[in-house]
């Protein structure tokens, strides 16, 4: 296994990260107030929010809004996407910035509340900076899922990148997402930072998290293998 290259900044490691994934990835109109019967049944009544599907975002800072007010965090875009494609749904933050696999598997049973219809497991960018083995990366996301599974929660694997100067460990580190995908089942989102990574355009000053811009670029690409993700596609 080839560790990350020690003389590199952490930003650099991770802005190369985002270069590999960002290479690989380049209603209708208001019914009348009254209609006659024949012309059938009314729409029904809005949902109230307490009927609508729960998505949890298990992460990091991307997930937890670094830099951002809430309302334009990936939770509140992600939810307004959603809605404006037709899935209505809450969407709860559950990311903590600086989180890596191990530390979302250790409060994963209380971050992730029971009547959550579906997670979205959205990590590993703190893992790849830690030059943290994919075998041990792979191990925690393996028992965060088992964790859900087991509360018959629904996941949605969000994938990240790691650079080719890697070596063997990007190569490793790449293998991990359509591996657990494949072994258990799981929709697979590749890259969260897809159409976002490296655009000045779409990032804060660090040039790693996404501003507004960026994150609606994230929640409308995010949207459809969420929406499919609820309907069991």
């Amino acid at each position: 296994m080839i560790a990350p290259q020690s003389l590199l900044s952490r930003r650099t490691l991770l802005l190369s990260a985002l270069a590999i994934g960002a290479s690989a990835c380049s209603r209708e109109a208001d019914a009348p107030a009254s209609a006659p019967a024949d012309e059938g049944e009314a729409a029904p009544p809005p949902q109230a929010a307490g009927d609508l599907p729960v998505v949890a975002l298990l992460g990091d800072s991307i997930t937890a809004g670094y830099g951002l007010p809430a309302k334009d965090a990936l939770p509140a875009q992600l939810e307004a996407a959603l809605a404006a494609a037709g899935t209505p749904v809450r969407v709860r933050a559950a990311g903590v910035s600086g989180d890596t696999t191990a530390g979302a598997l250790a409060r994963v049973d209380f971050s992730i509340q029971d009547d959550t219809d579906l997670c979205v497991v959205a990590l590993a960018g703190n893992d790849l900076l830690q030059g943290i083995e994919p075998a041990t990366m792979r191990a925690n996301l393996v028992g965060i899922i088992t964790r859900l599974k087991a509360r018959n929660i629904p996941v949605l694997l969000a994938g990240m990148q790691a650079p080719p100067s890697y070596g063997a460990y990007a190569t490793d580190f790449a293998a991990v997402f359509e591996g657990i995908a494949g072994d258990h089942d799981l929709p697979l989102y590749p890259f969260l930072l897809d159409g976002v990574a490296l655009d000045p355009a779409l990032n804060q000053d660090d040039g790693i998290h996404p501003n507004a811009a960026g994150v609606k670029v994230i929640a409308q690409r995010l949207a459809p293998a969420v929406a499919g993700a609820l309907a069991g596609d």
